[in-house]
């Protein structure tokens, strides 16, 4: 096993070079925090993503175990105040910026996948309370999340409603001042966990109609206890999964149990959609980590793999090879132009003044990411070839893991839909400018790549037109993302 180092250089270069003009962010400040961020992951994360992967959870009497020392090093991580990074000060959070935050979070991911996924919802509730949550859910709920004391999860799929959230059957009924939910929830990543006091569900539940699909969902908070008692949750099993064995999926039963409204009644997947766009961008983030920790292993590995000869005849190293050469480089500009895609999304958000391009570049950073991360640990499998397909260097287990990556909070399919259709009318298509100036921008005097806008945006147009735009969206999103990574490129080119 090659030991974990995280990319702290490589991540900070490409937000001084891509996250644009932010006020109030303190690069400097930014990279010593991610930094102190990154011994503990190298020190106390990393050594537990093998061992986890192997060791598994479990269910033991309704309660999910976590593997051997996850529950130290969740611990500790919520005591140095990891947990609160992002949350309001008033709420007992640091309330730094969401370009530090994902730095740790890549940080994180590469480290240990599993136990960042069971974690990195909290910022994402965070969110939807302030966005959505009265001043008492805001009071009561945030300070738990924020100093780690409860952990949160998103409980939207049911067995016959995965990406169609209209076929939602789980049911939520009043009770005098608050609501009872009946029902099942299936593939509830972190559903139950031994690793805080306390957990919130948030709760995607019909309050309508069946025939008033998505209109007639509401969102709810269902807290794992009330007053010191179970609150009437539970999870009849967890999934046997290809990867992230260490971070339980849970099928949930809802039985009767007692929640909160937050927002308005029917309105609950745009409160939803709060929590899920900022998992959508985590999860791109996963996919940068991944494709940058299975270049780290397999550029260290080619560099000591002694293999064949070179045409002198003399002994070479498998980085010698012309062909492991090309699918390193590969691997590295996947990294390398994924990572830069989050990081121009996430200064617009920073910004907060172009919301239309960052509803746009959301989906385009999950397709492209994880496919990036996919690809680049498919690649490092080739290199190490057999070593690459035995577990003892890791690889593998990062194409495990990877691979979800591009199925859950939406699959990718879906959002090559979204960027087709309601991509492109987004700020009654302003949008399709927004993003050709960004091209521009990135690569001011490339004449190609101003022909290639030109005609995407004359794409982008046509498809904002029509009605059915599924058999095109996706060799649009496809022609989008190639168009972005190549003037990426271009501005990486320049230094």
């Amino acid at each position: 096993m090659i030991p974990f180092q995280a990319p702290l250089d490589d991540i900070f270069h490409s937000l001084r070079t891509f996250a644009g003009e932010v006020p109030g962010w303190d690069p400097e400040l930014s990279q010593e925090v991610a930094g102190h961020f990154a011994a503990f992951a190298e020190g106390v994360l990393a050594p537990l993503n093998g061992p986890g992967d192997r060791e598994g959870c479990r269910l033991e009497n309704g309660r999910v175990r976590m593997p051997e020392g996850f529950g130290a090093a969740y611990t500790e991580l919520a005591e140095s105040g990891w947990q609160g990074l992002t949350a309001p000060e008033a709420f007992g959070g640091q309330e730094l910026d969401h370009l530090t935050a994902a730095a740790v979070s890549e940080i994180f991911s590469g480290a240990n996948h599993s136990l960042q996924m069971v974690t990195n919802l909290v910022p994402g509730a965070v969110s939807t309370l302030l966005v959505h949550g009265t001043p008492a859910q805001q009071e009561t709920y945030i300070p738990k999340l924020a100093s780690g004391a409860w952990l949160s999860t998103m409980c939207l799929t049911e067995a016959g409603a995965g990406s169609d959230l209209s076929r939602i059957r789980c049911r939520a009924v009043r009770d005098g001042e608050s609501w009872r939910i009946e029902g099942q929830k299936i593939f509830i990543s972190g559903g139950d966990q031994d690793l805080s006091e306390g957990i919130l569900h948030l709760v995607l539940a019909r309050t309508g109609a069946p025939e008033d699909g998505v209109k007639g969902l509401s969102l709810f908070l269902c807290p794992s206890e009330r007053d010191g008692l179970r609150n009437a949750v539970t999870v009849t099993r967890i999934e046997e999964k290809l990867g992230l064995h260490a971070s339980p999926t849970c099928q949930m039963e809802f039985d009767g149990a007692s929640a909160e409204l937050v927002g308005a009644e029917g309105r609950g997947l745009a409160a939803m959609f709060t929590m899920m766009n900022h998992a959508r961008l985590d999860v791109s983030l996963q996919g940068v980590a991944h494709a940058a920790r299975a270049h780290a292993i397999a550029a260290a590995y080619a560099a000591e793999r002694r293999q064949g000869r070179q045409p002198d005849g003399s002994d070479a190293m498998l980085a010698d090879h012309p062909d492991v050469q090309r699918m390193l480089a590969e691997q590295q500009d996947a990294a390398r132009v994924a990572r830069a895609m989050c990081h121009i999304a996430l200064g617009e958000l920073e910004r907060g003044d172009a919301p239309a391009l960052v509803e746009f570049l959301t989906p385009l950073c999950k397709i492209w990411c994880t496919e990036a991360g996919l690809r680049a640990a498919d690649l490092g499998i080739q290199i190490l070839g057999g070593y690459g397909y035995l577990e003892e260097y890791g690889v593998a287990q990062i194409w495990r893991d990877a691979r979800i990556t591009t199925i859950y909070e939406g699959a990718n399919g879906i959002h090559c839909q979204t960027m087709a259709s309601r991509g492109v009318r987004f700020g009654e298509g302003a949008v399709i400018e927004a993003f050709a100036a960004l091209i521009a921008r990135l690569a001011p005097e490339d004449m190609a790549l101003a022909e290639r806008s030109a005609a995407w945006q004359a794409r982008a147009r046509e498809l904002a037109g029509l009605a059915d735009v599924r058999v095109l969206a996706h060799d649009f999103a496809v022609a989008t993302g190639a168009l972005l990574a190549d003037a990426i490129r271009v501005r990486l080119a320049r230094g």
